[in-house]
C-alpha cells in the first residue's frame, strides 16, 4: 500500500513538467565525434559502425577523453565564479561555465573543532538534471555551515548555459546518441577545471556531491580526477543507458530512441559516461551511495545492483536508504534527511 501511494506521488510529481518533454528525433550524432567530417562518406554510411568504433576508440584511454586542457581565465565576480568550458560546443551559451561560490562560514572558526572549521575543505556540488539555478543551494549553505567551501555548478546546457531554442536541457540527455556522451564528458571536464581552481585556491580536501544526473557525472569525474577524495552521490545507477531506458522521467527520451537501437546496443554504446566501466577506479575514495526505496526515476534494483558490485568487489561505500522517490526526496521531510545524510558524510569524510 505504501509503495503504491509513493508510485501514484512520483507519477503525478513527474506530471506537472509533462507538456514540455519533446520527442525528438532520434540522431546519430555524427557531427559531434572529435574529427568527423561530413564529407566522410563512408562512415556516413554506415553510422552504426562509426559511432561504435568511436566508442570502442574512446574506452581505450578515457583519461584522455575526460582531461581538458588547463585555463587561467577564471574571474569570480560577486560570488560567481565563470571560465571557458573545457570542451567547447556548436552553442556559445554553453561555452562559459557558471559556478556560485559559497565559502566555508567564517564564524566556524571561532571556538569550534578544528575538524569542523578547517577552511581547506571544498566541494562541487552537482545537482539534478533540469534543475534550475537555484537547486541545492540549500545544500550549498548546509556545507557552509560546517565549514566547507562549495561551488555550485550549472550542468551543460542548464539555466543561463541553455541556448535561446530550449526550455528544457535536452541536450546533455537525449535521444542523439554521440551528442549525450560529449556533453556528459563536457560537464566531467567542467567540474575538473572547477576543482583545479578550488586547488589554487589553497584547498587540499576536496569532493563532490551530486543528485541523479549529477551523481552520475560525480562519479565519472571522481574516477578520473585524482585531487577527489570524498563523494556524496544521491540516486544512483551503475548504467546511464538504463536510467534513461526504464525511468520515468525520461520516458520521452525513450520514445525518440525506441525502434533505432535496444537497450543492450545502448548500453554498449553509451560506456564512456556508465559508471560500471570505472568502478576500481574508486577505490580508496570515500564514498557514500544514497538511493530511494520507490525510485521510479532510477529504479531501484540497478541502485541496488551498483552497492552489491562495490561489496563484491570489496570497495569501500557508506550507503544510506530514503523512505521516498525520486521527485519525492525533494519535498520535506526527506529533504532533510538527505541533507543530513549527504552532509553528515562530506564533514567527516573530507
Amino acid at each position: 500500500m505504501i509503495e503504491r501511494y509513493f508510485h501514484r506521488w512520483e507519477q503525478q510529481l513527474a506530471d506537472v513538467s509533462q507538456s514540455d518533454r519533446k520527442v525528438r528525433p532520434f540522431e546519430w550524432g555524427l557531427d559531434w565525434i572529435d574529427g568527423w567530417r561530413a564529407e566522410a562518406s563512408a562512415s556516413a554510411s554506415d553510422p552504426r559502425a562509426t559511432v561504435s568504433a568511436w566508442v570502442d576508440q574512446v574506452m581505450r584511454d578515457t583519461d584522455a577523453f575526460f582531461t581538458p586542457k588547463p585555463t587561467n581565465d577564471y574571474v569570480l565576480d560577486d560570488g560567481v565564479l565563470t571560465f571557458p568550458t573545457g570542451f567547447p560546443t556548436p552553442h556559445p551559451e554553453n561555452n562559459v561555465v557558471r559556478a556560485r561560490y559559497f565559502p566555508a562560514d567564517p564564524m566556524l572558526k571561532r571556538g569550534l573543532k578544528p575538524s569542523l572549521s578547517n577552511p581547506r575543505k571544498a566541494v562541487v556540488v552537482l545537482a539534478q538534471w533540469n534543475s534550475d539555478s537555484e537547486g541545492h543551494v540549500g545544500l550549498c549553505k548546509i556545507l557552509s555551515k560546517l565549514g566547507i567551501a562549495s561551488l555550485r555548478l550549472s550542468l551543460p546546457y542548464h539555466d543561463r548555459r541553455m541556448p535561446p531554442e530550449l526550455t528544457r536541457a535536452d541536450y546533455i540527455v537525449s535521444s542523439n546518441i554521440v551528442r549525450t556522451v560529449q556533453v556528459c564528458r563536457q560537464a566531467v571536464m567542467d567540474v575538473r577545471l572547477a576543482l583545479w581552481w578550488l586547488r589554487d585556491q589553497g584547498y587540499d580536501r576536496l569532493g563532490l556531491l551530486g543528485t541523479s544526473l549529477g551523481s552520475c557525472l560525480s562519479l565519472l569525474t571522481a574516477c578520473h580526477e585524482p585531487l577527489v577524495q570524498a563523494q556524496a552521490l544521491n540516486h544512483v545507477s551503475p548504467f546511464f543507458s538504463d536510467v534513461v531506458w526504464r525511468g520515468l522521467s525520461t520516458e520521452h527520451v525513450q520514445k525518440g530512441l525506441e525502434g533505432h537501437v535496444d537497450a543492450d546496443e545502448l548500453r554498449a554504446l553509451w560506456r564512456p559516461i556508465s559508471p560500471w566501466s570505472y568502478l576500481e577506479r574508486v577505490r580508496g575514495k570515500h564514498t557514500l551511495l544514497v538511493y530511494a526505496k520507490y525510485d521510479l526515476t532510477f529504479p531501484v534494483d540497478l541502485s541496488i545492483k551498483l552497492i552489491e558490485e562495490f561489496r563484491q568487489r570489496g570497495i569501500a561505500i557508506d550507503v544510506r536508504r530514503l523512505p521516498c522517490g525520486h521527485y519525492s526526496t525533494g519535498v520535506a521531510p526527506f529533504k532533510y534527511l538527505d541533507g543530513w545524510y549527504l552532509g553528515k558524510f562530506l564533514a567527516t569524510r573530507l
